[in-house]
């Protein structure tokens, strides 16, 4: 039975002058190409099977596991996302924040090494075991920010990472988030970089806060961003260990999702 593959020419001509940087001169050269490597990423991102069931028309399911394990190293697949998510001329003028759940399977216990489970972003909320995933997104295609934490941890916690990324962004007017979001240390910390708190005020704030309702109309742009990355049953189910193993799944699938539409509109 063949294959579907994704990769175009025109996305691999995009892919290659970085995949070409990331290259060490010496050593001879992979018999696996950079082509089938990523094709072999989304196949296992998109269908979730272990690696070692990986089809033999992808090569040896190690040789494959060992060339994402060094692109995660050199950082690739983070320089990939931020190439292709961040690459518009325009500056960030508008962010959406929110959060998901993403239930862990059984698989993704014990990381005894690399600091040990607790520092892989696990955790027991009232769905049983799970980790959160944290975004900022430009558009329902285009992520600026990610953060993993337990599924446990309140969606206040995910914002601080988020905004540490974000704090780059001298150009940004609106923060646009739902009623979770709602403290004064959030609202504080947008007033202080002079951002504006599209946030609409909790059932029991007494103090009445207003929020622009025409740019929270367009917060479905970040839940419509989950919705692509939960098409993927690698992001939708967490299988791996390693919180680092997931943000590679999550970078190269949002890169992917940019990246053809990029060149379908091109």
């Amino acid at each position: 039975m063949a294959l579907r593959l994704l990769i175009t020419d025109a996305v691999c001509s995009t892919l290659e002058p970085l995949l070409r940087e990331s290259k060490h001169a010496a050593g001879a050269p992979p018999r696996l190409s950079d082509r089938l490597i990523i094709e072999a990423v989304l196949y296992q991102a998109r269908t979730g099977t272990p690696w070692r069931d990986l089809p033999d028309e992808f090569g040896h399911w190690n040789a494959v596991y060992q060339r994402f394990r060094r692109w995660e190293k050199r950082h690739l697949r983070a320089r990939l996302w931020q190439q292709r998510q961040q690459g518009d001329d325009e500056p960030l003028k508008e962010v959406f924040i929110a959060s998901t759940i993403v239930r862990a399977h059984q698989h993704a216990a014990g990381a005894v090494k690399n600091g040990g489970q607790e520092a892989q972003a696990p955790g027991r909320s009232r769905g049983g075991f799970s980790t959160r995933l944290h975004v900022a997104c430009a558009n329902e295609r285009t992520g600026v920010s990610v953060v993993l934490t337990g599924g446990e941890r309140h969606d206040g916690v995910g914002c601080e990472l988020l905004w540490k990324a974000l704090s780059s962004s001298p150009a940004l007017e609106a923060a646009v988030m739902d009623k979770a979001y709602d403290s004064k240390g959030i609202r504080q910390t947008l007033v202080d970089q002079g951002v504006e708190a599209v946030i609409p005020a909790r059932s029991n704030r007494i103090e009445t806060i207003h929020h622009d309702q025409e740019k929270y109309k367009r917060r479905q742009q970040v839940e419509l961003f989950f919705n692509k990355l939960k098409q993927v049953r690698r992001i939708a189910t967490r299988y791996d260990k390693l919180a680092r193993t997931v943000l590679a799944f999550v970078h190269v699938v949002s890169a992917w999702s940019t990246l053809r539409s990029f060149v379908n509109t091109a």
